[in-house]
């Protein structure tokens, strides 16, 4: 047997290499990003172009505790880069004053908080006439596996050690009592 080449038999790279979105303002930011990646050879332009082509998904939201929390060593100088979008924290007390934070999107109540406290929401087409190799930012991302989709995953739920939540209508002491493999029912490894 051999392999087709012309059908792509070798071609293993599965990244992609544009996004699957149509919005506009997100294609002219990729326009923008591989012309930097190319033209500068900064890595963080290389990292935001990879992320910009990222689905929703995998561009989980950043709360603004976070940003702060990881913001704060940076000095005042440092712009904090999210590519995704930046939430509000109704845990955190007061914001910084004059921190600087590009990100795709803000949430409303986000947005007002860091301006509010003398900060600046910069977006990414500002960032890269500001700072074109991306010099003094801090790159951050929210967790995907935050997701709740990601609870169901794992090994089956009633397995013995697994934490995976099954997929019940309601939740409660009497839900998901069957004869499954575990302790209470005379299961033994």
């Amino acid at each position: 047997m051999a392999i087709d080449l012309k059908a792509g038999g070798r071609n293993k790279k599965t990244h992609r290499t544009a996004p699957k979105s149509r919005n506009p303002y997100l294609l002219l930011l990729v326009k923008i990003y591989r012309f930097l990646a190319r033209r500068t050879g900064s890595p963080f332009n290389k990292v935001v172009l990879r992320r910009l082509f990222m689905s929703r998904t995998n561009r989980p939201p950043v709360a603004l505790s976070r940003v702060l929390e990881y913001g704060e060593n940076k000095g005042a100088e440092a712009v904090v880069t999210v590519v995704g979008k930046v939430t509000d924290d109704k845990r955190l007390y007061s914001v910084r004053e004059g921190v600087k934070v590009c990100a795709l999107a803000f949430s409303a109540t986000a947005r007002a908080r860091i301006e509010k406290a003398g900060g600046e929401c910069l977006s990414f087409d500002q960032l890269a006439l500001q700072r074109p190799t991306g010099n003094n930012c801090l790159l951050l991302r929210g967790k995907v596996t935050s997701r709740e989709a990601f609870k169901h995953f794992g090994p089956a739920p009633g397995v013995p050690h697994s934490n995976t939540r099954p997929y019940v209508r309601s939740q409660g002491r009497k839900r998901e009592m069957a004869r499954g493999r575990r302790n209470s029912r005379g299961f033994k490894v």
